[in-house]
């Protein structure tokens, strides 16, 4: 990948894996491997990526994101509270049964929030036990359900979430998110 080349749909995938590094180096391994990049690839695209999101002259987030995924797959209004927002849908092949979803306020203005959601029509997975909390097997929205009431918690990173939630029996976790996919469980 030289500068001059598109950073295009394969590039954000890798800027969603080199996050997820820190915490499960082996299923990004994997995946970089099934996407068919090298490490120094991965790095580049998380370089030119940050650079994109810190210059001076960029277009704004969702403008950032439309040049890079493209149209999206799917663009539906969405009320939340008071505000009414439109949620952006892009497919990541890496993740099928997932979408990267942007939500923007109403008319294309700010990004409210960018993360991985299960694709729409794609049952989720069932989380009753620690055991069925598996790194990349659920979303934020996916555990925050499950184990309601869950309470968000701050991040270590624009881009990580964590979330606090009691599991059968009164077992208190926090559970640790990249992109807004679970990386890591921690009980007690």
């Amino acid at each position: 990948m030289t500068a001059a080349e598109p950073f295009g749909p394969l590039d954000f995938q890798l800027v969603l894996l080199r996050r997820m590094a820190d915490h499960q180096p082996e299923l990004v391994e994997d995946a970089r491997n099934e996407l068919g990049a090298s490490t120094a690839r991965m790095r580049e695209a998380n370089r030119r990526w940050q650079a994109m999101t810190r210059s001076r002259s960029t277009r704004g987030t969702l403008a950032r994101y439309l040049s890079v995924l493209g149209p999206p797959e799917q663009s539906v209004r969405r009320r939340i509270g008071d505000l009414e927002c439109e949620a952006l849908l892009w497919r990541v092949p890496l993740w099928p049964d997932l979408r990267f979803e942007v939500l923007a306020a109403a008319g294309g203005g700010a990004v409210w929030n960018e993360w991985l959601v299960r694709a729409p029509g794609v049952a989720g997975p069932e989380l009753r036990t620690v055991e069925d909390l598996r790194p990349w097997s659920c979303t934020v929205d996916e555990v925050a359900r499950a184990f309601a009431p869950a309470r968000p918690m701050e991040g270590s990173a624009p881009t990580r979430w964590r979330l606090g939630f009691v599991v059968g029996g009164g077992v208190g976790c926090v559970g640790e998110f990249t992109w807004g996919l679970l990386q890591r469980v921690t009980v007690g």
